[in-house]
């Protein structure tokens, strides 16, 4: 199970892979497309690869409010860490 404190780590990896970068040298307050240089196509290509990392599904819908590597990351908070018991795909 993930925890919290790996998530960001785990973002910041699948980034620097992708990107053929060191793991340092990309930061939460990075933009995806402004400071890492990912084009449309490349940020839906990185985010189907954390789709596939962490288990979860991002909706089309969800994909504009992603502009930064700490978006991402608080998202996959959200939505791949969920406590014990509780049901997903509810609205609250």
């Amino acid at each position: 199970m993930s925890t919290d404190t790996d998530i960001p780590l785990r973002i910041r990896s699948a980034l620097a892979e992708f990107l053929g970068r060191d793991v340092a040298s990309i930061k939460p307050g990075d933009a995806l497309r402004d400071d890492l240089g990912l084009d449309s196509l490349a940020t839906i290509e990185l985010l189907y690869r954390i789709e596939d990392a962490f288990d979860v599904e991002i909706p089309d819908t969800d994909l504009p409010s992603l502009v930064t590597v700490a978006d991402v990351t608080t998202y996959i908070q959200r939505t791949a860490v969920k406590p014990p018991g509780s049901p997903s795909g509810t609205k609250g």
